[in-house]
């Protein structure tokens, strides 16, 4: 059987709406206040904060405008925090703890605020996340979890038993779950798409294919060196996240990029969709190596998530292994097709935190750890804040440091055996 429909397109789903830019064609500036490497959500979210501010602003990008993760994601919006409270609190005590908890939530209403705001159209949703346990033990700390944080953020979360679970989720492989009611979902090339415009609109200059390949710190700013030129800046910003490289190697000792793979099915019947996922929920897993999943926007397609490779690029090749997992999960499935295969890299951090901080004018917010699209935008904007100086050094994850590992240098060599770590844990009961 051929698994690709006759129509397949290796590129992300979310291009057919939102199709990326051609190359801009302005001319690069001699100078900017702040400099903004990388036009995603993270720096196109800062460059509005600056813009805004009234300082002159340039958003530079090596590709095209939202080439990466930004226009490849699964468009799912969480309150984006990975380790569990309690762990926070055994490692940052329960000040720092409540305080990333809490910016967790904030990232979530500003994204709900912002699209309001803004009028951004993006098929902003919010129809909850339903978080499956893949394990019995899984589902236990699922329903830990759901009544530690009562009454340090309002998630209004509560765990669905197996019995209970096709109401969220036509499967039996799971144990359960929790549903996060709060949780959202958008399209995000055209969340992408119309965040670019409002930032245009605020006065900032965008160029795209426009690689900066040094920066030197001076006595008042920085000098960029670019494929165009070069410029000078008085502050920047680099929000590269899981495309950090060696033009910033202190940061990219502590970024680790990983491959998540995506697939799209071809147009199924209204009936299956309506048995597989009987509300528009946004889907994940309690596996270390998670699946992520949800309906289409118009609830034709399963769009369907996870990391099945360690280097292959190829989505004729991953898109096939995706597929085996979603007919796992889904036998009714057997016979679907895709139509859509596609990759980004996620950033990653070593303790599984979203980072920001300054070094003396060089700003940077990085890390999601495959949360980026609502954690990227909300800190998008307090790094921008920062960097036009309206806002001190606030965010929680500012007070944390930013570890990295001895011999690291961006290449994660160690991914291999870790997968194959985690590959067996997930098949065990825990």
């Amino acid at each position: 059987m051929n698994v690709f429909t006759d129509d397949f397109k290796p590129q992300p789903f979310w291009w057919d709406a939102a199709s990326l830019e051609q190359q801009t064609t302005q001319n690069l500036p001699q100078s900017a206040d702040v400099v903004i490497i990388g036009s995603g959500y993270t720096g196109l979210q800062a460059a509005l904060q600056v813009a805004r501010a009234g300082k002159s602003t340039l958003v530079l990008d090596a590709e095209a405008l939202g080439f990466g993760a930004s226009s490849r994601n699964g468009g799912q919006i969480s309150t984006s925090i990975k380790p569990s409270f309690s762990k926070l609190c055994r490692k940052y005590g329960t000040t720092i703890a409540t305080n990333i908890l809490r910016e967790g939530q904030a990232s979530l209403d500003y994204m709900k605020n912002f699209m309001v705001e803004e009028d951004i159209e993006c098929e902003f949703k919010t129809p909850g996340r339903f978080h499956a346990a893949h394990t019995p033990r899984a589902y236990e700390r699922l329903a830990k979890e759901c009544e530690e944080v009562t009454g340090i953020v309002k998630t209004d979360a509560y765990v669905v038993t197996k019995a209970e679970q096709h109401s969220e989720l036509g499967t039996d492989v799971y144990h359960g779950g929790a549903v996060y009611p709060h949780h959202a979902s958008i399209h995000p090339g055209l969340y992408h798409k119309g965040l670019l415009n409002v930032v245009r609109k605020a006065g900032a200059e965008i160029i795209s294919h426009c690689r900066v390949t040094n920066i030197e710190r001076q006595k008042n700013g920085f000098q960029l060196s670019t494929g165009l030129g070069q410029v000078r800046a008085g502050n920047v910003i680099i929000a590269t996240n899981g495309y950090t490289g060696t033009l910033t190697p202190w940061q990219q000792r502590r970024i680790i990029p990983i491959g998540s793979y995506i697939i799209a099915t071809e147009e199924l019947p209204k009936h299956t969709i309506d048995q597989l996922m009987p509300t528009d929920r946004i889907l994940s897993d309690t596996r270390k190596l998670v699946y992520y999943y949800r309906p289409s926007p118009d609830r034709k397609r399963i769009l369907f998530g996870g990391r099945v490779s360690l280097s292959e690029t190829d989505p004729k090749q991953t898109g096939p292994l995706l597929r085996d997992e979603l007919i796992r999960i889904f036998p009714e499935l057997a016979d679907v097709r895709i139509s859509h295969s596609w990759s980004g890299l996620v950033g990653f951090t070593f303790d599984s935190m979203m980072h920001a901080g300054n070094d003396n004018g060089l700003y940077y917010a990085m890390g999601y750890c495959g949360s980026g699209v609502g954690m990227a935008s909300y800190l998008g904007m307090k790094i921008g804040q920062q960097a036009a100086g309206n806002l001190p050094n606030v965010t929680g994850f500012s007070e944390i440091p930013f570890p990295t590992r001895p011999l690291y240098s961006g290449n994660p060599w160690f991914l291999a055996p870790s997968v194959l770590f985690y590959k067996w844990r997930d098949r065990l009961n825990f």
